[in-house]
């Protein structure tokens, strides 16, 4: 098969693996996907902490993360801010009530990196961070040109 078939193909599975770890905490705290995904998101994005944020770098709708932040702030696990030099803008910051749901996101993170890099030396491990690097950098790059022609 073509690599480059078999790298999104990866790609894909991981995404699905991610939202089906996701849907265990969706369980345990009566969070939807799209909850648990913003509450997972702030906790490992610091300083990305507006729902413009999570739109751009996790691709959402951005009705469903409001809806989210909405529903979040009611049930007391999220706060907002209004920034003090641009008015506009709202971060968002999670309450201590997401204490016991971020460890248990962290040792869910944690098992499925393990598994997911069993078998995978320290030095592969280093060659595939330059590279994923190096790839986060064409496509942000490629992202900007389309921007700029469209």
């Amino acid at each position: 098969m073509n690599q480059a078939i078999d790298f999104l193909l990866n790609m894909r599975r991981i995404i699905k693996l991610q939202e089906s770890m996701l849907k265990e905490i969706c369980q345990k705290y009566s969070l939807t996907l799209t909850e648990a995904t913003v509450v997972n998101f702030l906790h490992n994005n610091p300083g990305k902490d507006t729902a413009a944020d999570i739109v751009d770098l996790r691709m959402l709708q951005k009705g469903n993360v409001s809806q989210a932040v909405d529903s979040l702030v009611k049930k007391g696990l999220l706060q907002r801010k209004q920034d003090e030099e641009d008015r506009r803008r709202i971060h968002l910051f999670l309450t201590e009530d997401t204490k016991e749901m971020i460890e248990s996101l962290d040792d869910l993170w944690r098992q499925f990196e393990t598994e997911m890099m069993t078998g995978i030396t320290e030095e592969e491990r280093q060659i595939f961070h330059r590279v994923n690097g190096k790839m986060k950098e064409n496509m942000q790059e490629m992202a900007r040109r389309k921007q700029i022609e469209g």
